[in-house]
């Protein structure tokens, strides 16, 4: 007996030892802590319960296609309101009509979802998909940092809602709101906080993250897309990647001196989704234009193209077409939905097609601008599918094998005569947060 309990507490002070080393990490910005699409926590599901994974709480929100941050036990996310009275025309997605209204930036209690504070401000909507805000807040330091639709770009601490300092880049910029609005989801490096603002001389801005001051200004081009600007690391210096309609760049974070430059002219401007670095190779993908990996120089910051999509094409497609899904690469691959739903994987060095699978994301229809969030958690993926739904599946050269499905949100954004999902959820703390355009969810992930 005194054998048998000593065992037990032995096993008990080894599980107590090993309980902290079970991560749990926020999720403060775009793709995560570190940007890139990975999940890091242990202690995840393998498999959905039957009757779905618990629902820890819901908590009602205005349209909005920002996803959710999370950070120090709190939900910052962004939202729109057509003011009272205003007309919006739903049938016409490029109606620029002006419609006047507010965005709102929500901060909500992570346990129980209950709001904490929210502030508030007029932004008069005249883009196309006028739903609400794009670009998902960044949490760092106590402060949280937005970027509205039409250029409102905020730096609110984090416990009050309080405004630090504010920006607005048609006013300070002198530049046009771009025909989706603002949307490149701004990047905090150092006390740099850099985002896409556009115009000549301004495509990429940085702003001191105290006090909104600008450090400095790169890169001309008559429209700036829309894609995430990315830090690498690439032939003995970081690099910053501004990917822009014109053009894929290098520069130098701290100044923004230009070290290279390889011109990418983007039909109708859709640079949307984050380049992406694997080793020597940087990627960028785009609806019509197609793929493009480039060759980082391994002495000196410099790239040249690899391979190319030669074909601009909306539907015949060679390699990858993809209008939002940033790709995730790894192991020499590329995996991405194509522009009509199509979930590839791509040889990198090649740009070979590997497979396709044309049930995943779109249950074999084909959809235009089709779309699934691909984050890595583990040897699995979770893939946030349009039609809500919660995937795990794994991905490798051999395939993608779905191994559970779940519904997560209802798709409640009318595209092309179906309803969809465009937000980019987060995974904090065993918790997925997800919203769509009525209400922000936090559903329970742990085993």
């Amino acid at each position: 007996m005194h054998s048998c309990s000593a065992l037990k507490h032995l096993l008990l002070l080894s599980a107590l030892a090993t309980a902290p080393l079970l991560r749990a990490d926020d999720w403060p910005q775009w793709l995560g802590p570190q940007r890139d699409s990975v999940w890091r926590e242990a202690g995840i599901v393998e498999k959905f319960p039957e009757g779905g994974p618990k629902v820890r709480w819901r908590v009602p929100v205005n349209p909005g296609f920002s996803g959710p941050a999370v950070a120090g036990g709190r939900v910052f996310v962004t939202d729109h309101k057509v003011a009272k009275g205003a007309k919006v025309n739903e049938e016409d997605p490029f109606d620029l009509s002006v419609v006047a209204g507010t965005e709102r930036v929500l901060c909500l209690d992570e346990a129980t979802g209950k709001a904490i504070w929210q502030h508030e401000y007029d932004a008069a909507y005249g883009v196309s998909y006028n739903t609400g805000p794009r670009a998902t807040p960044v949490v760092s330091g106590g402060r949280v940092f937005t970027l509205g639709t039409e250029g409102h770009l905020l730096c609110l601490d984090a416990k009050d809602g309080k405004v630090v300092w504010w920006r607005q880049f048609k006013k300070d910029f002198g530049v046009k709101t771009p025909l989706w609005g603002f949307a490149a989801h701004p990047l905090l490096d150092g006390d740099k906080l850099i985002c896409l603002v556009g115009g000549n001389g301004t495509v990429a801005v940085a702003f001191h993250k105290d006090t909104g001051k600008e450090l400095w200004r790169a890169l001309t081009a008559k429209q700036p897309g829309y894609a995430p600007p990315a830090i690498i690391e690439a032939g003995g210096r970081r690099q910053l990647i501004i990917w822009h309609a014109e053009a894929l760049n290098g520069l130098d974070p701290e100044t923004g001196r230009v070290f290279w430059s390889i011109p990418a002219s983007i039909r109708s401007a859709v640079s949307i989704t984050m380049p992406r670095q694997l080793g020597d190779l940087l990627y960028v993908t785009s609806f019509y234009n197609g793929s493009l990996m480039v060759k980082l120089d391994a002495q000196r910051p410099g790239a040249e193209v690899l391979w190319a999509t030669k074909k601009i094409s909306e539907k015949d497609t060679t390699h990858l077409n993809a209008l939002m899904t940033t790709p995730f690469l790894e192991a020499g691959h590329l995996y991405g939905v194509c522009n009509h739903g199509q979930f590839r994987c791509l040889e990198a060095a090649t740009g070979r097609r590997v497979w396709e699978d044309r049930a995943m994301v779109t249950k074999g229809e084909e959809l235009e601008s089709a779309n699934a969030f691909i984050v890595k958690n583990g040897s699995r993926f979770f893939l946030c599918a349009e039609n809500g739904d919660l995937i795990i599946a794994t991905l490798s050269p051999t395939g993608v094998k779905e191994l559970s499905r779940t519904k997560l949100l209802a798709p409640t954004l009318s595209y092309q005569g179906r309803d969809v999902v465009w937000s980019h959820p987060a995974f904090a703390n065993g918790h997925v947060i997800a919203r769509n355009d009525k209400e922000l969810v936090s559903v329970d992930l742990r085993k």
